[in-house]
């Protein structure tokens, strides 16, 4: 994170507030390199923190007040009742925020107010992650300004409560402990039961590979329905088998269980998918640590099948990516996000790369698709105080 732009947020809280903000605070989005919609179900994922980044300037006040401004958003500084907070009463993105501080005070925090102005480059809409780091943000403001004394995987928990409730995103936790909690060079394995971590060495450029993330520019929202339905027909496929959550479910016996489900067809592809999904996620983990790094290329297209043809929540711009870009000599590629649109990874080697991008940009144009956006996925820090 270069100095100018923690110099240029806090300028820009000095003109909107008329005095200096307390500190600076940055958190980052997020890739999941695999373990897709496992942990809500209690399972395995796999993310690591993108450089892009949420970055707040903030002060406390002790009034009772919240003032919120985002240079991303049109208007100007939204002015919210701390006592006034309360779910489902914000739709705009201000819900966000807001969410967390009623979150915080919710658990017995002593927060009094902030005045708060942020700024993004997260893509937002894209599947990474966008909305998480604004709030851990937050969060991690708020916790260093009101010495809370929170660690990572608690302000994480908190702002999944503010996005779950508040907001009414029934997201899971990989997204805030993601951001809260990972570490440049590694990607992290989460168990989402009970937020046991282990960072894993991921150092792409070492060994000569490159990740890239492709924005197919197809928006998404966790907040429609049929992320939802997918949670519920887990939750449906867990009642019917008898377990707490489909990580209850052995991949050794995964046969057995799905004829146990006789007729529920789309239970039965729910489960088959979390089953094998946390496998993949324990079998990539195996890879990287015995140095096998390009050996989990045809683990991410096994993931990605599994989110196309059982989760179904692929869509034509993300098949077209990994399609085009295994034709074009990636070592794997999938979808990564809650689906419906957001972005899709490419693991290449790096004089691959060049090929890749242009064979992905000139498939979407002539699909008629709208351009999509194409960078470097580099695991990055996870949330810090800047200044």
């Amino acid at each position: 994170m270069s100095e100018a732009v923690t110099e240029t947020v806090a300028a820009r809280f000095g003109e909107l507030y008329g005095a200096e903000p307390e500190g600076v605070w940055a958190a980052p989005g997020r890739v999941n390199l695999i373990g897709e919609h496992t942990d809500y179900n209690d399972g395995f994922v796999m993310p690591f923190a993108l450089p892009h980044t949420a970055v707040a300037a903030v002060a406390r006040r002790a009034d009772g007040v919240l003032r919120l401004h985002s240079e991303d958003v049109e208007g100007g500084v939204a002015e919210l009742r701390l006592d006034d907070l309360s779910p489902d009463s914000d739709k705009n993105w201000t819900a966000y925020p807001a969410g967390v501080v009623w979150a915080l005070r919710e658990a017995g925090h002593a927060v009094t107010g902030a005045d708060i102005h942020l700024a993004s480059t997260v893509p937002s809409g894209a599947g990474l992650s966008s909305s998480a780091a604004l709030e851990v943000v937050v969060a991690l403001a708020l916790n260093d300004l009101f010495a809370l004394g929170l660690r990572g995987w608690q302000l994480a928990r908190l702002c999944q409560r503010a996005e779950n409730v508040y907001v009414g995103a029934p997201v899971g936790i990989m997204d805030q402990t993601a951001s809260a909690c990972c570490e440049a060079g590694h990607a992290l394995f989460l168990d989402t039961r009970d937020l046991s971590q282990k960072q894993i060495p991921f150092d792409l450029a070492a060994e000569g590979m490159r990740l890239l993330v492709v924005d197919t520019q197809v928006k998404h929202s966790h907040s429609e329905g049929e992320y939802g339905k997918r949670r519920a027909g887990c939750e449906k496929g867990a009642d019917l088998l008898g377990v707490n959550a489909l990580r209850d479910v052995p991949y050794a016996d995964l046969d057995a269980a799905l004829a146990r489900l006789g007729d529920e067809e789309e239970v039965r592809r729910l489960v088959r998918h979390i089953v094998t999904e946390n496998e993949r996620v324990e079998r990539v983990v195996s890879l990287l640590e015995s140095g096998e790094t390009r050996a989990i290329g045809p683990v991410l297209v096994e993931g990605h099948a599994s989110l196309r043809d059982d989760f179904r929540i692929s869509c034509p711009e993300l098949d077209l990516v990994v399609d085009t870009a295994l034709a074009s000599g990636a070592l794997g590629s999938r979808m990564t996000g809650g689906g419906f649109g957001g972005s899709a990874i490419v693991l290449a080697e790096e004089p691959d790369v060049d090929a890749i991008t242009k064979a992905v940009t000139e498939a979407f144009a002539a699909a008629g698709f709208t351009t999509p956006r194409v960078f470097e996925a580099v695991p990055s820090p996870g949330a810090r105080r800047l200044r």
